[in-house]
């Protein structure tokens, strides 16, 4: 297993980092209902992925409902007690309690929101704390003063944030220098070759200020797993299959080119779908951990096969010229000029 440095810090973690939101089985309340594993095999996947190396987890406190996700966590560090072994990053930022403070990135909601999800997992700290969206509604330095507080008391460790825009991004980073507070190391953003559009103004930003990347739904909710074909029915209990809607969003051109050149540099490698769109995302520029899930064992152990192969250079161009994108304005225009935006 390959380390990288984490972002703007000095903690080192795998390439491939473990996402638990399929941890626990949620009942129908939950958008997971019944795409999830049960804690058991939940266990035996953690237990799997630390002894291979993989020493990321990310999780969240709406993962599952009523923070499913974590307390299945929090029971295996306190079986298992390796804790130590992992570096583990949570989030808080949507709606987990009633009335007009149960959700949002105000000052009362973090500090009631690590409270929680520090009980539920069982530690003392959460090594990496992240925003999940930006607040509207809350001006960046009440957040960052309350994200700061919890550093210096030491129960969290780096901050991250995950899908932020990039002005904001951005005024947040500048605010933390100005106001002498904590920053962000990490962006978690939605990013695969489906899904570019970071590549406007993230990527650029991220590497101008030492952001370390963390791609979510690095194959597309599925779409680039290998289980899709064009003009054909998906498979029964396909995730999509479920989730019409979003399989009507990668119905077009663009993305069965993108799953036509997958399978070809898959033949040439004797990889899997899955293993080549992740590897393509850890050789990205900027990108420092590639999050994916699994609901088995043997889902986790080809997954991880991805962070031993190295693509080469006629592959990787192969899959960016599929996966190619217009920017749009002012980026095609920059492009036109110096050939790159």
């Amino acid at each position: 297993m390959e380390y990288r440095t984490l972002g703007a810090s000095g903690v080192k973690v795998s390439t491939l980092c473990l996402g638990t939101m399929t941890f626990g089985e949620a009942d129908e309340k939950s958008f997971m209902h019944q795409v999830g594993c049960d804690e058991e095999t939940a266990h035996a996947i953690l237990d799997r992925a630390v002894s291979t190396g993989c020493n990321f987890i990310d999780t969240a406190d709406v993962y599952g409902q009523d923070g499913l996700s974590e307390r299945v966590i929090g029971k295996w560090f306190a079986h298992s007690r390796r804790r130590d072994e992992v570096v583990l990053a949570t989030k808080c930022r949507f709606r987990m309690g009633t009335g007009p403070n149960g959700t949002g990135a105000s000052r009362l909601r973090i500090l009631r929101a690590v409270e929680d999800s520090l009980k539920r997992l069982g530690t003392d700290r959460i090594d990496l704390y992240q925003i999940h969206m930006q607040d509207l509604d809350t001006p960046e330095e009440e957040t960052l003063r309350a994200l700061d507080d919890l550093v210096r008391q030491g129960k969290v460790l780096y901050l991250g944030a995950s899908n932020y825009a990039a002005y904001r991004l951005t005024d947040s980073l500048w605010t933390s220098r100005v106001a002498h507070l904590e920053r962000f190391v990490t962006l978690q953003v939605q990013y695969s070759l489906a899904e570019r559009a970071v590549e406007r103004e993230h990527v650029p930003l991220s590497r101008v200020h030492g952001l370390g990347i963390l791609p979510w739904s690095p194959l597309a909710a599925g779409f680039l797993s290998g289980k899709y074909r064009h003009q054909q029915p998906p498979p029964e209990g396909a995730r999509l299959t479920r989730w019409q809607d979003a399989l009507k969003r990668f119905d077009t051109p663009r993305h069965w080119a993108i799953l036509q050149a997958v399978d070809a540099v898959a033949s040439e490698l004797g990889a899997t779908y899955a293993q080549v769109a992740l590897a393509w995302l850890i050789q990205r520029a900027q990108v420092t951990s590639v999050i994916f899930g699994a609901r088995s064992v043997a889902q986790l152990d080809e997954n991880l096969k991805a962070g031993e192969i190295k693509l080469p250079d006629a592959a990787v161009k192969r899959l960016d010229e599929a996966s190619d994108f217009k920017p749009g304005y002012p980026y095609d225009f920059m492009k036109n000029i110096q050939g790159r935006w």
